[in-house]
């Protein structure tokens, strides 16, 4: 039988919690409670059900995240499709923490809009406190909030977990959500759903920077990184015009906004640098000359690029046009 903690011993835990001055340094968790009272000035006991932003606002955020909503949209439907039979609920925010889109079943639906779990309302960490979708959010992070690590007392029944989503130009832009309130959810499946949603996330973050740059060539690269995509958009100039979050720190580039003119062969070249970029770019062109019967000049107008920019790249690659 799963044990329920009763509101009011929550909320003294809570308190007790954040009133422990070392509390804050030793958990990430007791940090986020104290952001609650502290900077957000949220009393944990509070019974108001979640807030929600008015019609024409959740319209007009929707249409400013038009084709983020497009593009996750199939992944959203895969993601239900793996863990809504469990009856969780799969949900896409803003960047602010409010809710654009949801997957749940119908018979599920009223549970969730009880709760809170339905477009338009509000989890950002200023209005809820610690959950899933706005702690995720304030600390840029994959997170767990399970039961009565929530802040408030009545959202203690249910489980989320989330991961956020990053824009091409390295910024935040939104969060995936999956939450459940059945009583009877593990922390054990809880690991299982979030490596899913951290899954579905990258994904969606692979999919909206190949959007952003139509006509560039992507360059991918495979690394250790496990928390965000790692690419790179280069132009036909061999100019690298873009690159998401995990390639900005792998390549020491600006951690958000428009990225400065850089040569590709000035990041590839880096020893300290992914070696997967390596290994994909030679891949591409090794398969370009393939196709091409050895021909560079027509392997060069199928990669987009100039005849001697292709000879460049075939010497640096160690690809000899023999072969």
């Amino acid at each position: 039988m799963t044990h329920i903690t009763h509101p009011s011993h929550h909320v003294t835990r809570v308190l007790a919690t954040v009133s422990d001055a070392s509390a804050a340094a030793r958990s990430r968790l007791a940090a986020s409670w104290r952001r609650s009272i502290d900077r957000h000035g949220l009393d944990p006991a509070r019974r108001d059900g979640v807030q929600r932003v008015e019609q024409t606002q959740l319209c007009e955020r929707r249409q400013r995240a038009e084709q983020l909503m497009r593009l996750a949209g199939p992944r959203l439907d895969a993601l239900y499709q793996l863990v809504g039979s469990s009856g969780c609920g799969v949900l896409l925010t803003d960047a602010e923490g409010v809710v654009l889109d949801l997957r749940s079943s119908e018979g599920d639906r009223a549970i969730f809009d009880s709760w809170g779990l339905t477009p338009g309302a509000d989890w950002s960490e200023a209005s809820e406190g610690t959950n899933g979708i706005g702690t995720c959010l304030a600390e840029r992070r994959h997170v767990i909030i399970h039961r009565d690590e929530h802040f408030h007392a009545r959202n203690t029944a249910m489980s989320c977990m989330d991961a956020p989503i990053y824009g091409a130009e390295g910024e935040i832009v939104a969060a995936l959500d999956v939450s459940s309130a059945r009583a009877d959810q593990t922390e054990g499946f809880n690991r299982l759903i979030a490596a899913m949603v951290a899954q579905t996330a990258r994904q969606i973050e692979t999919d909206s920077f190949r959007a952003s740059f139509p006509k560039a060539r992507i360059l991918v690269a495979e690394t250790p990184e496990t928390e965000a995509a790692t690419l790179l958009a280069v132009d036909g100039d061999d100019i690298v015009i873009g690159a998401t979050r995990g390639a900005r720190r792998a390549f020491g580039l600006s951690s958000t906004g428009p990225l400065a003119p850089v040569p590709t062969v000035d990041l590839l070249g880096r020893e300290d640098g992914p070696t997967g970029f390596d290994k994909a770019e030679r891949a591409a062109v090794m398969r370009a000359l393939a196709r091409a019967g050895g021909n560079v000049s027509e392997a060069a107008r199928a990669l987009g690029v100039g005849r001697a920019t292709l000879y460049r790249r075939m010497k640096r690659l160690g690809i000899d046009e023999s072969r």
